[in-house]
């Protein structure tokens, strides 16, 4: 097997992959690279770039289910789009990070969308690679030698077993406290 539902769902979305495929664990399937989330309306069947992006998406698929899933958005507000296109593949048990460019530095939350959890927080590292290693405790120098898709696998092995206890707020609430969509530069848009 060289495709996973999920990712094979997700066919002409995923962008810019450093990783595609299999990992190192049996019947799970990785991704690392860019997410389209919305798209300009294709005439005459050409290829556009997306409108709206996840940037440094790293997954994991085990069978129908999206097992992980992380990411930077410009806006907490593009969760809706992510929710819409993985649809059911997400599972409770799931473990799904979100890093929004407009959520407030001190300010790290849980939100259920579709009775799924999501852990809410800001990006203060430079990468969010960098941010899940310090999150789950997970040593650089331990990885440094691994192929790309054992470093997946290890994120994935490490997140199962994450319970951060963050507060839970509405995601209702999270998204009347986010603030304006920053740039690199953290100037407001």
């Amino acid at each position: 097997m060289t495709q996973n539902a999920v990712l094979s769902k997700l066919s002409g979305k995923l962008l810019s992959p450093l990783i595609s495929g299999p990992t190192g664990k049996a019947g799970r399937f990785g991704f690392r690279g860019e997410l389209g989330l919305e798209f300009p309306e294709s005439v005459a069947g050409e290829a556009r770039p997306p409108i709206t992006k996840a940037d440094q998406v790293i997954l994991a698929a085990e069978g129908e289910q999206l097992v992980f899933f992380a990411a930077h958005v410009d806006s907490l507000a593009h969760l809706d789009h992510i929710v819409a296109m993985m649809g059911d593949s997400l599972v409770p048990a799931g473990k799904y990070f979100l890093f929004a460019g407009n959520v407030d530095f001190s300010k790290k939350y849980a939100v259920e969308v579709g009775g799924v959890s999501w852990n809410v927080y800001p990006l203060d590292e430079a990468t969010v690679w960098n941010e899940l290693l310090d999150l789950l405790y997970l040593e650089r120098s331990d990885l440094k030698k691994a192929s790309a898709e054992a470093k997946v696998d290890a994120v994935v092995d490490a997140a199962a077993k994450y319970n951060g206890k963050l507060p839970v707020i509405p995601y209702a609430q999270a998204l009347a406290e986010m603030g304006p969509v920053k740039v690199a530069e953290n100037r407001p848009v």
